[in-house]
């Protein structure tokens, strides 16, 4: 039996029919289009299929966020190159409030350049541990959620991260009307994937991150099933 040689770590929430995955907004709806006992009409005994129905805003379960998000003249999914969502070597900040890393619900430069002072940051991604996805599927994990600084955002952009990924509800403070951390980052086509789980199952560097969201035009953000390769030890 060989013995494998990488293990995929899957960083994304599940996505079903009437979950509100961002209050405000509307749930997705997953029904039949065809189901599958309408299809035996179809076809000859014995051979029936499904066809599903999906309909679902862009900011739905675990997302990507490509420049278009923010501004109209930034690159949409379908614009963006495929190796900006495939295999980035990639980082983990720990920003929990349980192994004391972070007071309060901002991230700022001082944890981000106390964490990542041994390493590259140029060229790769960044996913940021809070450990606030405990929460997913409660009405706490829309509320008072941890957030990058527009300092820290700067920080990401000028240490030369292509990527930036946190486990909470939005990478911005959604108190007020205005997105910070989305406005640096998109603008120099820094991807952002919100809505991440299970990064305390990474180490801290030594993998690579997965999103790949569908070649959509005219979309800046969509699900994503996201995913971390780890080599075998």
């Amino acid at each position: 039996m060989m013995t494998p040689s990488r293990t995929l770590v899957d960083l994304s929430h599940a996505i079903e029919d009437g979950v509100v995955y961002y209050k405000g907004l509307p749930a997705p709806v997953i029904c039949d289009y065809l189901s599958r006992e309408d299809s035996r009409a179809l076809y000859e005994p014995g051979t029936e299929f499904h066809i599903g129905r999906v309909e679902l805003i862009t900011n739905t379960g675990t997302y990507i966020d490509c420049p278009f998000h923010r501004y109209a003249d930034g690159r949409d999914t379908a614009s963006m190159p495929l190796e900006r969502f495939v295999d980035l070597p990639a980082l983990v900040v720990r920003a929990t409030q349980h192994d004391g890393q972070r007071e309060g619900r901002a991230i700022d430069v001082p944890l981000l350049a106390g964490q990542l002072a041994a390493h590259v940051v140029c060229g790769k991604a960044v996913l940021v541990h809070t450990g606030w996805d405990v929460h997913w599927g409660t009405d706490p994990y829309f509320e008072q959620h941890p957030y990058l600084t527009e300092q820290a955002a700067c920080w990401l952009r000028d240490a030369g991260a292509v990527l930036v990924g946190i486990d909470s509800m939005n990478i911005d403070n959604t108190d007020g009307g205005t997105r910070p951390a989305h406005t640096v980052l998109l603008r120099e086509e820094i991807l952002i994937a919100e809505h991440l789980c299970r990064l305390q199952e990474l180490p801290d560097a030594g993998f690579t991150f997965t999103a790949v969201p569908p070649k959509l035009v005219g979309v800046g953000t969509f699900p994503v099933r996201a995913f971390a390769t780890l080599p075998h030890p």
